[in-house]
């Protein structure tokens, strides 16, 4: 099974709230919102976007970079590594 699939209705639930934050966006932008507020909330979505990445990309290096029952104790700490600057980025 694809840790997508495992994953499927939570990562849909994420999705949901980041379209619910753009949206929200473009219905500050049409209702003239201060400019400082719009930018938060392009923020907010920016942030919940990049969250939603380093999560994928956190999937991805566990489940088809690394096999984690042929890897060695150096490769695992290594994947680790990867994984943890991944979410430094994003953050």
């Amino acid at each position: 099974m694809s840790h997508l699939a495992k994953d499927t209705t939570k990562l849909i639930q994420r999705v949901r709230r980041i379209r619910g934050q753009v949206e929200a966006v473009e219905r500050a932008l049409e209702s003239g919102e201060d400019c400082g507020r719009v930018l938060q909330m392009i923020a907010a979505a920016r942030g919940a976007m990049n969250g939603l990445t380093a999560e994928l990309l956190e999937g991805h290096i566990r489940f088809h970079v690394i096999d984690e029952k042929k890897a060695n104790a150096q490769q695992r700490e290594a994947a680790e590594e990867l994984i943890e600057i991944v979410q430094s980025y994003f953050k």
